[in-house]
This record gives C-alpha cells, structure tokens and sequence, in this order.
C-alpha cells in the first residue's frame, strides 16, 4: 500500500501539547514548553487510515509526525538547527514506509520553503501550499455568495502578497474582483509581485501598499503572511467584510472573533478527505476534514505522485491548477467554514450579514467609491 507522512508541530504551546501529553501541559507553563522544545526528539503522534480514491478506489495509508519547535522557536534558534529537527523528522517518515512527506505550518514556511530539507531526504517533499492557495480562493468566492457580496464589484486585499502564497492567490482573484489591493512589507518584492499579478491579468485594478490599515477597504481579505503574532485587528475591517486566515500562526487576531460579529473570519479552506478516514489525532478538525496543505500530500499519494512538488518560494499557477484538478478527482473538496477552529453555522453568516447592515446604514458593502489604475497604496 502506497503511504505519505505529514509533519505538524505546536502552535499555542499549552494547547497543542495537551492534545498529545495532557499531564505534561499541565505542569509546564508556555515558556518552559517552549525552552524544553529544544531538547525534545521528533514524535510519532498517530497512523491516519482509511484514505480512499473515489475515482479508482485505491487506498494509501500515512502517518502524523511531530516536530517539536513552536513557530517562536523557530525563528529564535539558528536556521540550520531547525532543519536539521525537521529532517530528523523526515528520516522518521522514511523509516515508517512513507512515500512522501507533508510539511504542516511554520515548517514549510522556514527557511527555503522545503528545498534544504528535501535535499537531504530520500523521499519526496512537498508544502502544501499549491492546494492551499486553491481552496483558500474557492473559500473566499464561496463566502461572498452567501454574504451576498458581488465579486465582480467587490475590493478585494491579499495580505502578504510579496510572498510565494500571497502573490498567487491575488494573480487568481484579480481578474475576478472590481479591485485588487497587494499589501507586504517591502514595495520591492510588491511591485514585482504585482508586475507578474497584472501581466496574468491584463486590464485587472491592481494596487499594492505597505500600510497593512489598507485592508479596512476592502470587502473580501485573504491573509497569509508569516508573522508570528496576529497583525489584523478588530479596528481595520470594515463591517460586512470576509477575511480568510491561511497563515498558522493566525494572521487574525482573536479578538475579532470577540468584538466584530458584524464580520465573516474564515480558516484557510477545510477539505473533506475521501474515504472512511481516520486520523487517530485531534488536530482541531471534525472527522473526516484536513487542512488543504495536508489534503495536498494525501492527494499525491492517491495519484502515485512521488515527487518533490510544491517547494521554494516560487509556486506557479499552474502548479495550483494542476492540484486542484487531481484532488478533484480523487474526491477532495472544499468542505464549509470554520473560525477559530469552530464550525460556522447557516444562522452565524445569517447573524453576520444582519449586524453589517445595520451597521453600515443598511447600504451595500461595496459603495466606497475607488478609481481606475494602479498605485503604489
């Protein structure tokens, strides 16, 4: 049987730990997760079953493995040190059977995006990041249909869009949406960021800005920057808008979720997994449903795809089409809405909907007047 490995690790140390050691998690406090995390090996946490091909029936089986360091570690100790947990997690993978390896979270994100570490390994890697990038646009077209937000009219901002995610989800919603705001931290990395957006789509309103207050015109906000502290608060959006929160750590503050229900917050898109899965792990999902950059691996392996795929910091839109259309026929799909790791009901989008108009005066959401062209924010 075909098989995959997926690396995750902790995010909100107490949290994460308790999944796997709950007495541990109890004893310790965040900083001292944190320190120890040094020193911890890699961890097997679970065998995932059950992953099943609709289109032909074949079943490959995997593995979540743990690399110890939360985000905060990893910035703080030297790059090499981190590579080598995260390969030291890889050669687990290896000596399991898998046939490809996911990297989940900031372990995709460190560094080179993958391609030190798949140098050093025996079996393919992949990121995750071209389905990412998929689901998290078909996320945000789905969530303005039900809030009732014209696309073709609509302002849309991408944070972190100097970055390999950030840049093609805007060259896939720019052709969609009235006006397409890039927003980064250097205007360097923008501007060629935006040169590549607006040659994909000729005639698109493509501006870009540095000024992350920028995101409170726009109606629709895809964020996927690699900060380690959450940078959109509740102040910057406006009401009726929707925010779809790639990034792990969170882009979005939890805060939101306390003072703005007049506002749509959506994780990066939830995939339904083909097949009577079952991850033998809590990782914060309902049953049967992953993070897109885990569906990416399974999806691989269905497809006897044992190559590196989706590394570096260059990911190209067809790479993003190509995995949407061999998940599709695997039988992956977008699968509702979650916020802060909750399910986001029918009667929430209701609510939502309602306080936004009440709030903008019950005018549209995109009356903002906004002129033709590109500037620089």
């Amino acid at each position: 049987m075909d098989s995959f490995a997926f690396i995750i690790h902790p995010i909100d140390p107490k949290r994460d730990a308790a999944r796997k050691f709950p007495r541990l998690a109890n004893l310790l406090t965040e900083k001292q997760i944190n320190f120890l995390s040094t020193f911890f090996p890699p961890l097997y946490i679970s065998e995932i079953e059950g992953v099943q091909s609709e289109a032909t029936g074949k079943e490959v089986k995997g593995w979540f493995l743990a690399c110890p360091y939360t985000p905060k570690r990893m910035l703080e100790l030297p790059e090499r040190m981190v590579y080598k947990k995260i390969i030291q997690t890889g050669r687990m993978a290896e000596k399991l059977g898998a046939r490809i390896l996911g990297l989940g979270a900031f372990t995709s994100v460190v560094g080179d995006g993958g391609i030190t570490i798949a140098r050093e390994l025996d079996i393919p890697v992949t990121t995750g990041d071209a389905y990412t990038i998929a689901t998290a646009v078909e996320a945000v077209k789905q969530a303005a249909e039900v809030m009732e937000i014209p696309l073709k009219q609509a302002a849309a901002a991408v944070v972190g869009a100097g970055g390999a995610i950030g840049r093609v989800c805007a060259g896939l919603l720019a052709g969609q949406v009235g006006r397409l705001t890039m927003i980064g931290r250097t205007e360097a990395s923008l501007q060629e960021a935006a040169a590549q957006v607006q040659a994909g789509n000729p005639g698109a309103d493509v501006r870009i800005s540095t000024d992350i207050r920028q995101v409170k015109d726009a109606q629709i906000i895809i964020t996927v920057t690699s900060a380690v502290e959450a940078i959109i608060e509740p102040e910057l959006l406006q009401p009726g808008s929707i925010v779809c929160d790639v990034a792990r750590p969170r882009d979005v503050s939890a805060r939101v979720a306390q003072a703005r229900d007049d506002v749509l917050v959506i994780d990066g898109g939830m995939v339904e997994v083909p097949g009577k899965v079952n991850f033998n792990f809590d990782f914060g999902f309902p049953p049967g449903k992953a993070f897109a950059c885990m569906a990416e691996t399974m999806a691989l392996a269905l497809e006897g795809r044992f190559e590196d795929y989706t590394l570096g910091k260059h990911i190209t839109r067809d790479r993003v089409e190509e995995i949407s259309a061999i998940a599709r026929r695997h039988g992956f799909r977008l699968s509702g809405f979650r916020s802060f790791e909750r399910a986001v009901t029918p009667a929430q989008i209701d609510h939502v909907r309602l306080q936004a108009k009440r709030r903008s005066g019950a005018r549209p959401f995109f009356t903002r007047p906004y002129l033709a062209g590109r500037s620089g924010g």
